[in-house]
């Protein structure tokens, strides 16, 4: 079956499936939400008729994909989801992570999706003001035959604190750290290099905050 594609930019943060209306079912269509914050692609086909068929994301190397990417790693993107340590949710939070961006009911946070992406955003946030020396410092360089990034960076104080990866870019690789499954600072380094993060700003005290509007959604990244 013949199909047609068109492609629509939309913002790393809405979560929600955008209706469209066709002028012409047999054309490709092309439409954008226009945002200063960096979008990513989703793609629509269309079947011979003109039907719609599937709507899939088309992550690439944006914000959305960097972070569903470490979603996938930390538990296949399953909100509800608590390991034999206790780490929570789709990213695998431990409890005093998210004290730290402002979030102490657990259970509300399991059950909140909304909150979890939230919880991302503000930790990868704070981590980014921790280590942004070792972020202008490091990046583009090698170490250990890896290159090193800022989503690589940030990634990697996602699994193991901006602390642990502040003593490994300033030993020179040396001083490392694994998590309870092996799961290493320099793994994390080159699994995740080479995204763009810059839709992060770094930000001392950020919290974790859910948006109920539009105009919300475009703030958060400036909170």
């Amino acid at each position: 079956m013949k199909k047609k594609i068109a492609k629509i930019s939309m913002l790393p943060a809405i979560g929600a499936l955008i209706f469209l209306s066709f002028s012409s079912k047999k054309e490709a269509i092309e439409a954008s939400v226009s945002s200063e914050n960096k979008a990513s692609l989703i793609t629509v086909a269309l079947d011979e008729e003109g039907d719609l068929n599937v709507v899939y994301p088309v992550l690439k190397k944006s914000y959305l994909g960097f972070k569903e990417a470490v979603g996938f790693k930390e538990s296949r993107g399953d909100y509800k989801v608590i390991n034999q340590f206790g780490y929570l949710g789709k990213y695998q939070f431990g409890k005093g992570t998210l004290a730290l961006i402002g979030i102490y009911d657990s259970q509300e946070f399991l059950n909140n999706p909304e909150l979890q992406e939230a919880a991302f955003y503000a930790n990868a946030s704070r981590n980014k003001w921790i280590l942004r020396r070792e972020i202008k410092k490091y990046s583009g360089k090698k170490l250990n035959d890896i290159l090193i990034t800022e989503s690589g960076i940030l990634a990697a104080a996602h699994l193991a604190g901006p602390g642990s990866v502040k003593k490994y870019l300033r030993s020179g690789g040396v001083q490392g750290f694994s998590d309870a499954f092996g799961t290493s600072i320099k793994y994390y380094l080159n699994k995740f290099k080479g995204y763009d993060t810059s839709f992060v700003s770094p930000n001392r005290k950020a919290k974790a905050k859910t948006a109920n509007n539009f105009d919300d959604l475009l703030a958060l990244g400036k909170a």
